[in-house]
């Protein structure tokens, strides 16, 4: 189960219905959204109607562009200061998706006696943001970026986040550092958090990084790293990496020893109980503000490599500010309070867990499936992540036994890696700045407990804005292939309808015709016969012959 979710568009199934019908607001659609998409439908006008309809404001109020301007020139002129480490000349780098722009993270790698020292640098976004100005309570209050396909809500406004405070390539940035040694059996040491001066080197894609280390990782070594990075880095300089003072095959031998560092983190996690999820998801293909198709996401080395490194820099955040005495507001999911209907659910698919809550267990169940039942484990990962209940957020006292992470199998969790689009985030690093100057709290108890209460209640809400547009651009993405058929295999089956999920490309409708006598994980093949964006229905008629 990732939490650091950096993949910026909602990974999350497609479903053509819901068990009940869309709000009846979205209804208004039909008459007003009929500028983008296959179905002559406008799906930023959707997003947005959903934002306001749920009590979100995303448009950036009074006073932002007065402080905008106070806080460019602040930061206009970076110089090493007292308690800030200059590390500019390492060499950075980054990993994320082909047009991110507001990047949170660089790392770097070096092999020490014992393991291998990562360094995970995040952008000071705390240092930019004061608490309680117009910025800040903007970013309370929505609590998150929100991505759609064809429209983005962000945080922050974007000379921040995806400029002053984002880790571009070439870029001088003040950054918060966590720094820890992997020992070759995934153990982390010598643990600390300061700050630093840093410059991203490398701007890569995960597109690209992913197949390269899966090929030098089978021997099939391809040292043309310039290929690696990402469109944005590309459109901004086409000129050869930054490298100042590195060797020629720095960023070779940076990849290969981070990827070696996450391999080693990650085997341990699982060992530990890190529940392992492998969806099938679908990515959207927008070209020019359309939705033309829908391809299957695929997760790969490079993904694993930057959830493992952030989830470990998470929980050396976590030691740290517990080790100093300080509150802050923890990452949790609960030991699962329906684990009884997970049982059943094995049971129903010819395994075995324990009845009291085993992580390890419940792993080895799910990995099984995944190698034996490959056409139903999808639906099976969403049946056990619905069951487990979301991440939430609540206070972490110092002198408290944390509540864990149950998926993660983490015992100290806290967000800390993207303060440019997750305000839980932002907090934390304001928590560390008062602890490093030995200055009083920045939130009480109470406002902390205040702030993972509205989290909570917004990452609720702002889920139901992703699904809902989730099915929209499935719709408009599928307008195109009426009249198709799919093979696809049945993931419900109620008095309140049938449901069908096609594997390629991955989405999901109702069957509306021929739908008597379906059940549950029966194979059969559907026509496509109607998709309607604005109430996010697709529909299908079952085909004879399967």
């Amino acid at each position: 189960m990732s939490e650091h979710d950096r993949h910026r568009q909602s990974n999350q199934q497609q479903h053509g219905h819901s068990e009940s019908h869309p709000p009846q607001h979205n209804d208004q659609h039909n008459g007003n959204h009929q500028q983008h998409g296959g179905h002559g439908f406008d799906l930023a006008s959707a997003a947005l109607d959903e934002m306001h309809a749920a009590g979100f404001k995303p448009e950036f109020g009074a006073g932002v562009a007065e402080e905008l301007a106070a806080t460019e020139a602040k930061l206009a002129t970076l110089k090493p200061v007292a308690g800030v480490e200059d590390l500019r000349a390492l060499g950075w780098s980054s990993i994320d998706n082909d047009t991110s722009k507001d990047l949170d993270q660089i790392e770097v790698a070096e092999r020490v006696a014992g393991g291998i020292k990562l360094r995970v640098a995040i952008g000071d976004v705390a240092a930019a943001i004061e608490k309680g100005s117009p910025i800040d309570k903007h970013a309370q209050d929505q609590t998150q970026t929100i991505y759609t396909a064809v429209k983005n809500f962000p945080m922050l406004p974007l000379e921040l986040s995806t400029g002053l405070t984002s880790l571009n390539e070439n870029g001088d940035r003040q950054a918060v550092m966590m720094s820890f040694t992997v020992g070759p059996e995934g153990q982390m040491l010598d643990e600390s958090v300061s700050r630093a001066l840093v410059r991203n080197r490398a701007q890569l894609a995960y597109s690209r990084v992913g197949p390269w280390l899966e090929n030098t990782a089978a021997g099939k070594v391809d040292n043309d790293v310039m290929s690696l990075r990402s469109d944005s880095a590309r459109e901004h300089d086409e000129a050869q990496l930054d490298s100042g003072s590195l060797p020629q095959d720095w960023l070779v031998e940076q990849l290969k020893l981070q990827d070696e560092a996450a391999q080693a983190l990650h085997e341990a996690r699982v060992k530990n109980g890190a529940l392992e999820f492998h969806k099938a998801e679908a990515d959207p293909v927008v070209v020019d503000g359309r939705v033309i198709d829908v391809h299957e996401a695929t997760q790969n080395r490079a993904m694993n490599l930057i959830e493992d490194l952030m989830v470990a820099a998470n929980g050396v955040m976590a030691r740290a500010l517990r080790k100093g005495g300080r509150s802050g507001l923890q990452r949790v999911v609960i030991v699962p309070k329906r684990w009884d209907r997970i049982v059943a659910l094995a049971a129903q698919h010819g395994g075995s867990l324990p009845t009291v809550p085993d992580s390890v267990q419940l792993n080895n169940f799910l990995e099984e499936q995944r190698r034996t039942d490959s056409i139903h484990y999808p639906d099976l990962a969403v049946a056990v992540i619905k069951l487990m209940g979301p991440g939430e957020y609540l206070l972490m006292r110092p002198d408290d036994d944390p509540t864990g992470h149950f998926g993660l199998a983490a015992r100290d969790y806290t967000h800390s890696t993207a303060p440019n689009r997750r305000f839980p985030d932002l907090v934390t690093q304001r928590v560390l700045h008062a602890m490093a100057a030995n200055e009083p709290a920045p939130y009480s108890d109470a406002e902390l407990i205040a702030i993972a209460q509205h989290c909570n209640e917004a990452d609720k809400a702002l889920r139901k804005i992703e699904r809902d547009m989730q099915k929209r651009v499935a719709a408009v993405a599928m307008s195109s292939r009426i009249g198709e058929v799919f093979p696809g295999v049945v993931t419900g089956a109620s008095d309140k309808g049938v449901y069908v999920r096609v594997i390629r490309p991955p989405f999901e409708g109702r069957v509306v015709q021929g739908e008597d006598g379906l059940d549950v994980g029966d194979k059969v093949n559907v026509k496509l016969i109607h998709t309607d964006p604005a109430r996010a229905f697709i529909d299908f008629a079952k085909v004879s012959g399967r």
